[in-house]
């Protein structure tokens, strides 16, 4: 697993960091403050910095300190949804005539909440092949972009980017690198130890790892732009609730131990797949015929849970497969404990189709989970059977 700045190694920071035993009773796990509002000593004097929960909560604050700790960060904030962090910075750096240059192959809902959102109030954006160094600097508006958008490895096609690389194209244009760290997570991957600026997380997905909360992070080290990200936070509230904070801190305390079981389920399937005449293509980093097994070696400690297939088959063949497998189950989002099947073209990605981020029609993604692999390859065997 990965190492963080910490003196603590990253097993111990996830089971510990910001999560000292209620001083009252003694109790092991800190409370849920399950609280709107907080009695202060007189007008303007608060106990511990409390005045109303969509400007802090304990549990929240537990959490947050965690989300840094874990990405050796200084700043972790913690948002109701991973769209939810993801508009926030986008505020904080952006004013209308900004432009954005991110991955031809990110999750639709990114591309969506940029191009569609933040597009009507005069953002702009490019997409780029950000394996081609040199595309990316080309794409590069001098005075004009402000934010590289970088997500490794991709959403769907599991593409690799050398994120020193990019920092320092971005860094050398005066541009601020945002690192979707979701697939990887930390326990596999940290961002900012290569120079990014700012780590952005679907907390849904690895770090809750039970498939039972919605949430998103930002993680900063420059205390600036936290400041002014904790500003939109508390003024447009997209905060996550103490219930949502809680199990998301009780999910990471487990993600070491589940990533490592992710990685080696989901390297077993890839190989498993690899020479299947029903395959064309399997897309993961852990197999040495990926283009970008190297680099992930280099800057990963683990090649994740997720993969895709294409079909030889064509769209039928894949959604025939989609639609008859059991211990994968037909749903959007990944990252839990269990196993997923998804069709990117009309699930995750619906709303990129006609761009060029559209995911073809012969892709199906995987959320391999944390079940016994002979179970899994079992499931797939018995669904290609079925295609």
């Amino acid at each position: 697993m990965a190492r963080t700045q910490n003196s603590q190694n990253f097993d111990t920071i996830a089971i510990h960091a910001g999560q000292e035993f209620d001083p009252t009773t003694g109790a092991v796990i800190p409370p849920i403050y399950q609280t709107s509002t907080y009695v202060q000593e007189s007008i303007g004097h608060l106990r511990g910095g409390y005045e109303y929960s969509r400007g802090g909560n304990p549990t929240r604050t537990v959490l947050e300190t965690l989300l840094a700790a874990l990405e050796g960060g200084k700043h972790g904030l913690s948002f109701a949804s991973g769209l939810a962090a993801e508009d926030t910075i986008l505020r904080a750096l952006l004013a209308p005539g900004d432009h954005i240059v991110l991955g031809n192959d990110v999750y639709g809902g990114t591309h969506r909440l940029i191009n569609r959102v933040h597009g009507a109030w005069g953002i702009l954006n490019s997409t780029v092949e950000m394996s081609d160094l040199a595309a990316v600097e080309e794409a590069i508006i001098p005075g004009e972009t402000k934010i590289l958008w970088v997500e490794t490895p991709s959403n769907p096609l599991m593409k690799v980017c050398d994120i020193a690389a990019l920092v320092e194209i971005g860094h050398r244009h005066g541009v601020t690198v945002i690192v979707d760290n979701t697939f990887a997570s930390p326990a596999l991957q940290q961002p900012l130890a290569f120079g990014a600026d700012v780590v952005v997380h679907s907390t849904t997905k690895y770090l809750g790892g039970h498939s039972d909360v919605l949430g998103g992070a930002l993680i900063i080290n420059d205390d600036a732009l936290a400041e002014k990200a904790q500003f939109l936070q508390f003024a447009a509230g997209p905060v996550s609730a103490p219930m949502d904070a809680w199990l998301t801190v009780r999910g990471i305390k487990t993600l070491s131990v589940r990533m490592d079981r992710h990685c080696s389920n989901a390297q077993a399937i890839a190989e498993h797949l690899q020479d299947h005449p029903a395959i064309d293509r399997v897309y993961y980093p852990g197999l040495s015929t990926h283009p970008g097994h190297e680099l992930a070696k280099k800057q990963m400690s683990g090649f994740g849970g997720m993969l895709s297939i294409s079909f030889v088959g064509g769209a039928a063949a894949a959604r025939s497969f989609a639609e008859s497998t059991h211990l994968f189950q037909l749903a959007e989002s990944l990252g839990g404990v269990e196993s997923l099947v998804n069709y990117p073209s009309e699930m995750t990605h619906a709303s990129v189709r006609g761009t060029e981020l559209e995911v073809a029609d012969n892709i199906i993604r995987l959320s391999v989970g944390i079940e016994d692999v002979a179970d899994l390859i079992d499931d797939i065997d018995r669904a290609l059977a079925a295609a």
